[in-house]
């Protein structure tokens, strides 16, 4: 009798065990950043807010870069980007990557992702992530894609200036606007240039839903006499949703922003985490003071800009 009462208290106890189970041991979230600009340093951004998001959400992170032969990152290699392979299994893409001719092999890796209606983010120069010749048979990428898929295409800034000197747009909460995005969010200073989205020829693409706006503190066109085409006020914040073949819509969050000293400021951070948080699904985790920024390593990025300028001979680090 002791016997079988042993073996009813055990089944009972394993029952438990096994109920309880996936509330401790949940699949963890898979997010890849894909990386590959040669002008902001998003091998330098990307990297540390993985390591916040696996701090925060003990997630998964995959960063993709592009390698020259020794395995080293490099940024002016425009016609590869290793590891694209883990966006069969993410969930969510992340974009920050600019001009990029990749193989066909790889494009398909990016746009099928794209396709598949899980959410994605999307910084600055994702508005121009590909450039394919007029003969190619991937040329649609280069603007179709963009405006369809991140609400925009490249179209203009309004100037560099002192590049990394000073702050050249003045970044501001829209009026009426609520979202939990902007939790904690406040005005502060970008020193990227502004990208001009909407206004004269243009407009952003799409159920677009601004939420951010800057200011330009110095523009070219301003200088040109040509506000009435390219306003000193722009967009630089925005939801919106991308229903591709598998007809499901994706969440996909942006932001034009992305200057490596951006970075530094804790509203910035707090913008894109949340916009990250709400891109997953789960904005109801977005605290009121926003989601925890604090840095999880030291973030001290090279500034932007061309040529030689990225840090030469770093390899991949896993994020752990």
């Amino acid at each position: 009798m002791k016997r079988l009462t042993y073996a009813i208290l055990f089944s009972f106890v394993l029952a438990a065990a096994v109920a309880l189970r996936p509330a401790t041991q949940q699949k963890p979230l898979h997010i890849v950043f894909v990386t590959g600009d040669e002008e902001y340093r998003s091998e330098e951004s990307m990297p540390m807010l993985g390591r916040i998001l696996k701090r925060n959400l003990g997630a998964k992170i995959t960063v993709c870069y592009p390698l020259d032969s020794t395995g080293a990152i490099n940024p002016n290699r425009t016609d590869h980007i290793a590891g694209l392979e883990a966006l069969k299994t993410a969930d969510l893409m992340v974009v920050f990557a600019r001009w990029r001719n990749l193989p066909k092999a790889e494009v398909k890796l990016i746009t099928d992702y794209a396709e598949s209606g899980r959410p994605m983010v999307g910084f600055r120069t994702a508005t121009h992530t590909f450039q394919y010749k007029t003969d190619s048979s991937l040329m649609h990428l280069n603007t179709d894609w963009p405006a369809k898929v991140f609400g925009q295409q490249w179209i203009v800034h309004h100037g560099h200036f002192e590049d990394g000197n000073a702050p050249l747009t003045s970044v501001y909460l829209m009026s009426n606007t609520q979202t939990p995005i902007l939790n904690g969010v406040r005005p502060f200073q970008a020193y990227s240039w502004l990208y001009h989205v909407d206004g004269g020829d243009w407009k952003l693409q799409g159920d677009v839903k601004p939420f951010l706006e800057g200011k330009s503190l110095r523009s070219q066109h301003q200088q040109k006499g040509n506000l009435d085409k390219y306003p000193l006020t722009q967009p630089v914040a925005w939801t919106k949703t991308y229903t591709g073949s598998s007809g499901k819509a994706a969440r996909v969050f942006f932001t034009t922003l992305g200057h490596p000293f951006d970075f530094k400021e804790e509203s910035m951070r707090k913008l894109v985490l949340n916009g990250i948080y709400w891109a997953l699904g789960r904005e109801k985790d977005i605290p009121k003071n926003g989601v925890n920024a604090e840095f999880a390593a030291p973030y001290e990025p090279n500034n932007s800009g061309f040529g030689e300028k990225y840090k030469k001979g770093q390899k991949p680090v896993a994020i752990n």
